[in-house]
């Protein structure tokens, strides 16, 4: 039995509506389906089962089109269902048009079976006409096919400072 087998991080916990984000602004909704391939790291590199490393690439299409490119950290326990994995993702790609990078932060925990999960722009990543993103993801996994609904804001970029 490998790391990420057994039940799936693949449905997300429900969230209130969300109508205006922090900074003020109204939030913005992006939809569509993504495509994802998962690979493993370098099994051995922690010297135990229950921790392994997966590459993730994926193809988003919809309002948010492109790809990303991550690394996930996951460890799977003794217990039949809990488990627990961090991943970054680099997104390039439009969204509603607007062309740039991001980053994806993803925290999940599954104890026995229920799963939370948060899946957010790393703050400041944006890039080109996606400066300013912030938002959060949430994961549809229904009947083996991917889709995604992104709650997302695009303000002013802040000046970065040195």
């Amino acid at each position: 039995m490998s790391l990420f087998s057994g039940p799936r991080f693949s449905e997300v916990e429900e969230r209130g509506p969300l109508r205006v984000g922090d900074n003020g602004s109204l939030m913005n909704q992006a939809n569509g389906t993504y495509e994802i391939t998962m690979a493993p790291r370098t099994p051995d590199e922690f010297g135990d089962p229950l921790i392994g490393r997966m590459s993730i690439d994926k193809r988003f299409l919809g309002d948010l089109n492109g790809t990303s490119k991550g690394e996930m950290l996951g460890a799977r326990t003794a217990t039949p269902g809990s488990a627990g994995y961090v991943a970054i993702e680099k997104v390039t790609g439009s969204l509603h048009g607007r062309g740039g990078t991001f980053v994806f932060q993803h925290t999940g925990t599954m104890t026995r079976g229920s799963l939370r999960l948060s899946v957010t722009v790393v703050p400041d990543s944006g890039t080109g006409e996606l400066a300013g993103l912030a938002g959060s993801l949430k994961i549809v996994n229904a009947d083996g096919k991917h889709s995604y609904e992104f709650e997302y804001t695009l303000s002013e970029p802040h000046e970065q400072r040195t």
